[in-house]
């Protein structure tokens, strides 16, 4: 009775924590685009500034206004030595005049304290024309004139140049799916400045991206479908159709980059896909609740987490079948394999250890204790150092591969989702839901050197050069 009565706690407690990681859909309105306002890191001498923001509208040519929604209502100077989003919102296709932006109060920081200024009784206007397309989204950067915005220190009139962010080249591409906000913020991995983003269907989740042929498959949790992204033009050019009711949650792709695999968590199967055509070619029963797919580096085999049955489902890939399932504990997530593709991590949400599974052998060889409510796991493509991010904890843990002991971590500040790692830059990128941002991290200092503005409830990071 007692192992019935908490195996049902167990199943409820990863429901719980499913749901908590893919929120409730926002509703777009049919049609409409979506425009994202991001703020240019300010000159040194914005560092005494601060205002708090009433108000900001788009403004069409006819005089109507629409509200956006205010991401940053206050605005500390000090604050703002990255790129950071100010305002987003929908709106009808069309085009716009510019931007309506209400001050609700400003200060300027002295040698006596904090000084009011006086600011605009109404709302200032911002005159830059941009167009808006049907689902279609558009970034607006916005450049503060300081000198021009505070006048002998007495009053706070902003001015801004406002203009849209240059494409990076190719190969400086990421993407974060954001599953709340049902888009795709686009950005340049060098700068870590958003340029783009791209509307996509409901749930975007997984990400599994084509450096070769430049395409990212994006699972999409709330459209039964995988929306397919050409990575150069930044646009969603087809959509794999997927069966009512599978969810899928994330997908993996084979080295040679032929075949896609869909975990498709509501209906317990996983969708072989032939990546040239884009079609099903079967699907494969598994276990419940599959969430993640790993593909060992041979691209012969891969292993499906199976969160709800507690097993790991083993295919062959070249045979399209199931070649055994592995018993594991609770609540299997996602898994890593090591450089050499002998040993596979894995992470589980209600168990507090990490398993250890021999993908030669298929057998567990090691079960580690590191506390539970672990959900990201990255191995470190030049040492083999397994990084894990937990739901509960500010800091990302690194592990010895081996004796699986800690040998350091890293104080990310927020509860880490997902990871990867850029191997152009040595940097790892660290999915942050509760800030909307990813966190970005030196690998060899192991200190956070930036952070990227997302959309809402970010779920999954990856960039060209990812390792």
């Amino acid at each position: 009775m007692r192992k019935t009565l908490l195996g049902l706690v167990s199943v409820c407690l990863l429901l719980a924590g499913c749901g908590a990681s893919l929120p409730q859909l926002r509703a777009r309105p049919e049609g409409d685009g979506e425009v994202y306002l991001y703020l240019q890191p300010f000159p040194q001498e914005a560092d005494r500034l601060a205002f708090d923001v009433g108000a900001i509208s788009a403004r069409s040519h006819d005089g109507r206004e629409f509200p956006l929604s205010v991401a940053l209502g206050q605005v500390r100077g000090r604050d703002v030595k990255r790129q950071r989003l100010l305002a987003v919102g929908f709106l009808p296709p069309g085009e716009y005049a510019g931007f309506s932006l209400r001050i609700a109060s400003a200060s300027l920081k002295g040698e006596a304290g904090d000084s009011a200024l006086l600011v605009p009784e109404v709302a200032t206007n911002i005159d830059f024309q941009f167009n808006v397309a049907r689902r279609q989204g558009r970034v607006i950067a916005m450049l503060l004139k300081y000198a021009q915005s505070v006048d002998a220190g007495f009053e706070f009139s902003p001015e801004f140049a406002m203009f849209f962010p240059d494409k990076p080249p190719t190969n400086l591409v990421g993407l974060v799916a954001n599953s709340g906000s049902n888009d795709i913020t686009l950005f340049n991995k060098k700068s870590l400045q958003v340029y783009d983003v791209i509307v996509a269907g409901r749930g975007p989740a997984g990400v599994a991206l084509d450096q070769r042929s430049r395409k990212a498959y994006v699972a999409l949790s709330g459209d039964d479908g995988i929306e397919v992204i050409d990575v150069v033009a930044g646009n969603i050019f087809d959509r794999i159709r997927l069966y009512p009711g599978d969810a899928p949650r994330e997908v993996a792709l084979t080295p040679d980059g032929r075949i896609l695999l869909s975990a498709n968590t509501g209906s317990n199967t996983v969708s072989v896909i032939d990546a040239n055509s884009r079609f099903e070619v079967t699907r494969i029963p598994v276990g419940n609740g599959p969430r993640s797919v790993a593909i060992e580096p041979t691209g012969r085999r891969a292993f499906v987490f199976n969160t709800l049955s507690n097993t790991i489902s083993v295919l062959d890939i070249p045979t399209r079948s199931l070649i055994t399932t592995i018993g594991v504990d609770s609540g299997p997530v996602r898994g890593q394999f090591n450089r050499r593709g002998d040993r596979l991590y894995v992470i589980q949400e209600i168990s507090p250890y990490v398993v250890v599974i021999n993908p030669n052998l298929l057998t567990v060889t090691g079960r580690f204790p590191v506390r539970s409510g672990v959900r990201a796991v990255k191995v470190d493509p030049n040492t083999d150092v397994v990084y894990l991010g937990k739901v509960r904890d500010f800091a990302v843990g690194l592990y010895d591969p081996f004796a699986f002991a800690p040998v350091g971590f890293m104080d990310a500040g927020a509860a880490i989702a997902q990871m990867t790692a850029d191997g152009d830059e040595n940097h790892l990128f660290m999915v942050n839901p509760e800030r909307k941002s990813v966190l970005v991290a030196n690998l060899t200092s192991r200190r956070i050197v930036g952070e990227i503005d997302v959309g809402d409830d970010p779920y999954w990071v990856s960039m060209m050069g990812e390792r």
